[in-house]
């Protein structure tokens, strides 16, 4: 039964490696980044909870009445 030559199996590897980071490389640096990114702005409201307005102005806490 014949031997398998694998004089050239470092190279082939070696080869496609270096092919696929070159390729990698090039289609990375192609690429186009947005130089300034928009910054988000945020509003910020209070938040109300549904029955606030409702009811806290009809019902107020617990009190003792006048004496």
């Amino acid at each position: 039964m014949p031997q398998l030559d694998t004089s050239t199996w470092f190279i082939t590897i070696f080869s496609m490696l270096l092919t696929l980071f070159i390729l990698f490389q090039l289609k990375v640096s192609k690429h186009n980044y947005p130089e300034n990114p928009m910054t988000k702005t945020t509003k910020t409201t209070s938040q109300h909870i549904p029955w606030e307005n409702k009811w806290t102005k009809i019902y107020s806490p617990l009190s003792l009445p006048p004496q």
